[in-house]
């Protein structure tokens, strides 16, 4: 990774620049306050718009580079927010447990980097899920204290009080069938978060999008053509976003190299009339 290069497309003039902190130059962790979160979210898509097939992101969009740019978000954040899909997932051996600042080789240094800036050593971990049915990850088993739950109002009520019993604070974010990002991202600015990265599927982006509160979009687009039948996208099911799925080009990035070497996009987005961050 040590000497890797990237083009900056737009905005002009076209210029290599080195792809590590490519995305900690943002200083995301300084741009929200616990009135209005910085919330922010990374993913990986193909050109015909998957993100996942059959459960799975497909190994041809996976690569070090993009893996790089998605640990350094992490690493500027005051909280990550994922899912219970995903704790599931690591369970099963589907998915990489990517929870820990500085576990991975490709993010070594950023353990160091958020000393340097100010921020606690690992970031505390919300799991949403509106059936509170998942496995915590022995890393956060083992540090209670940066693990939070969001849930609904209608979440079984025998789960919520074991999830007290074991030590967890569990927090009420949504009426309906599914947390709610404007209750989450409320109830984590008023316990003092003000950055929180999305590290969870297409509902959450969903839901924040709806209601106003995603302050940037990260989004690496791989050049190649998946299929599938059984296939994710960044947006699933509900009904058409509207103005709300508006979106403004802040920066674009072209990587040669990528997975396979069929090269790859790194963009970033910044919603229509965005509420905070």
């Amino acid at each position: 990774m040590t000497g890797a290069t990237v083009l900056r497309l737009h905005p002009g003039p076209l210029e290599e620049v080195a792809l590590k902190g490519l995305y900690l130059k943002h200083a995301l962790h300084r741009r929200g306050s616990p009135q209005t979160p910085c919330v922010f979210a990374d993913f990986v898509s193909s050109l015909d718009g998957r993100i996942a097939v059959n459960g799975r992101v497909p190994p041809e969009l996976t690569g070090a580079r993009d893996l790089r740019l998605l640990l350094e978000l992490q690493a500027q954040a005051d909280c990550v927010i994922t899912h219970g899909g995903y704790l599931r997932a690591i369970a099963a051996g589907r998915l990489g447990d990517i929870l820990q600042v500085g576990a991975q080789a490709a993010g070594r240094d950023l353990g160091s980097w958020r000393q340097e800036n100010g921020l606690s050593p690992q970031p505390a971990v919300l799991v949403a899920s509106a059936s509170l049915d998942f496995p915590m990850p022995p890393s956060l088993e083992r540090e209670k204290h940066r693990a939070l739950i969001a849930t609904v109002r209608s979440a079984p009520a025998e789960k919520l009080r074991a999830w007290q019993a074991r030590g967890y604070k569990v927090l009420v974010a949504g009426d309906g069938a599914w947390v709610e990002g404007g209750a989450l991202t409320n109830a984590l600015g008023q316990l003092g978060y003000c950055s929180l990265f999305l590290l969870a599927g297409p509902r959450m982006l969903e839901t924040m999008l709806r209601q106003g509160r995603l302050s940037r979009l990260f989004l690496t687009l791989v050049h190649r053509v998946v299929g599938g039948e059984s296939a994710q996208t960044m947006i699933s099911g509900g009904g058409v976003l509207g103005s709300a799925g508006g979106l403004r080009l802040q920066a674009l990035h072209q990587d040669p190299v990528g997975p396979d070497g069929v090269g790859q996009w790194f963009a970033e987005f910044e919603p229509f009339g965005l509420k905070g961050g």
